[in-house]
């Protein structure tokens, strides 16, 4: 285990530590810079000024984990103002809906016991019925790997209804490519991944040569699968490679996209959009993004030095 783990754990834990963090100039510039804001009305201009560059977005709302029915509500209850407000930003003449949120499972009760699988897949069928309604897609977000199997299993039973609902797949997982096969084969809107969990050797590749790996033939399944392929990465040997692969497939804009984080390597979005590449970008907002920041950091500390790099990389 990275020492560096625990350290950052107690860190996202810690009230003190937090009101320090937070009342720091620098600290806060840094959260501007890869979080939207801590309500709609704070995401409302990030959405409206990535919408007008040319790029797409898929809004993750930041809330808390999710241990009571009432929470899981609550969670439903602001995705669907979020829906009717990211509509109202929607070009109706685009090939693929510009505006998209993305969810978590878990916010919508998947870990509330024995009835939380069939809990979550009542309310993310809520979300996509109101998002149908408004032509906003839905993404569903990949957790660590206790959670894959009723994850695409809800993806499953809902795409017969919502054949657009996607799923987010991790490449660092051993199976991944056995399950990218299934989903391409069905058509499946897919979020290529590598994932930033910390998961056991036995279900997860370690070394960063054996994801890239798994990316690259995860990859060529999808190209050349019937489905949807979302390419999420800043690695440029990924988006090359993605690049070679969409010309021998002959696809177009409108059966592929490029996906990136909000904040991260922005001048590079803004290239791929010029060169007529569909690009969303991840754009996280609410109030608790501090624990959100912190976690991300606690389940691949390698990301500390990427947030960093991307701080002092303003282009």
């Amino acid at each position: 285990m990275n020492p560096l783990r625990p350290v950052i754990l107690a860190a996202a834990n810690s009230p003190r530590l937090k009101r320090a963090v937070t009342r720091t100039p620098l600290t806060a510039a840094v959260v501007r810079r890869f979080v939207a804001g801590e309500t709609r009305a704070d995401l409302a201009p990030v959405a409206r000024e990535l919408l007008a560059s040319g790029r797409m977005i898929s809004v993750d709302f930041l809330g808390e984990y999710t241990t009571e029915r009432s929470m899981a509500d609550a969670a439903v209850a602001e995705y669907v103002s979020l829906i009717d407000e990211l509509a109202a930003l929607e070009a109706p003449d685009t090939a693929v809906p510009c505006v998209e949120v993305s969810v978590k499972l878990s916010a919508l009760g998947q870990s509330l016991g024995q009835d939380g699988p069939a809990i979550a897949v009542e309310n993310l069928h809520k979300l996509c019925s109101k998002a149908d309604e408004s032509r906003v897609w839905v993404t569903v977000d990949a957790e660590d790997h206790t959670t894959t199997e009723e994850t695409l299993e809800a993806v499953r039973q809902l795409r017969t209804e919502f054949p657009w609902l996607a799923v987010a797949v991790q490449t660092y997982l051993r199976a991944a490519e056995d399950r990218l096969r299934e989903l391409a084969a069905a058509g499946t809107r897919i979020r290529l991944c590598k994932g930033a969990y910390q998961e056991p050797e036995t279900v997860a590749f370690q070394r960063a040569a054996e994801v890239d790996a798994s990316y690259l033939r995860c990859l060529d399944v999808l190209m050349r699968g019937k489905g949807y392929p979302m390419i999420a990465s800043h690695d440029p040997a990924m988006i090359d490679a993605a690049l070679t692969l969409a010309a021998e497939q002959h696809r177009t804009p409108a059966d592929f996209e490029f996906q990136m984080l909000y904040g991260i390597r922005d001048a590079e979005q803004r290239r791929l959009v010029s060169e007529g590449h569909g690009l969303r970008v991840y754009v996280p907002y609410g109030g608790q993004w501090y624990g959100y920041l912190m976690r991300r950091l606690a389940e691949r500390p390698a990301n500390l030095g990427f947030f960093l790099r991307a701080l002092a990389d303003r282009s």
